[in-house]
């Protein structure tokens, strides 16, 4: 497996909707395996295709109970409302207090090409909202009510 560089703004990688993958095959197996080592490495909880590159719609997240890895993510459903500081591997040394919903479902296919539906809540529902935004051009502090920058 290979661990990638990350891809910072103003990559405009990071700004573009990805496009859908339409066969899972040893290609995209490859991205999800090296999308995993690249987080892990990163220590990330989330890591979307677009991150390393890829302009597909893939994503993997872990916040620490368990790796999901989703072709083709699509939320199907949010509900109620957190606020809580969000980071982001594309965007260094900045941080931002962002709104997003506090239970999710999202639906898309695992690694053999099945269709799963996975229910989050809590910081696991706002890493798949984070990732699904990159999918489409979105950055997190497109969407913070306040950012400010960190140590570097």
């Amino acid at each position: 497996m290979a661990v990638y560089q990350v891809v910072v703004v103003p990559n405009e990688v990071l700004r573009a909707k990805a496009v859908a993958v339409n066969k899972v095959n040893a290609g995209v197996l490859r991205v999800l395996d090296n999308m995993r080592d690249t987080m892990y490495a990163f220590d990330g909880v989330g890591l979307a295709a677009p991150q390393i590159g890829v302009s597909r719609r893939i994503i993997v997240v872990d916040t620490g109970d368990s790796l999901y890895e989703l072709i083709n993510p699509e939320l199907i459903y949010l509900e109620g409302e957190q606020t809580g500081k969000e980071g982001c591997l594309s965007v260094p040394d900045v941080v931002g207090i962002v709104k997003r919903a506090q239970k999710v479902k999202v639906k898309g296919l695992d690694r053999n090409g099945q269709e799963q539906i996975i229910e989050a809540s809590d910081l696991a529902a706002r890493a798949f909202q984070h990732e699904i935004d990159h999918l489409d051009g979105i950055l997190f502090t497109d969407k913070a009510i306040e950012t400010r920058r960190v140590n570097g």
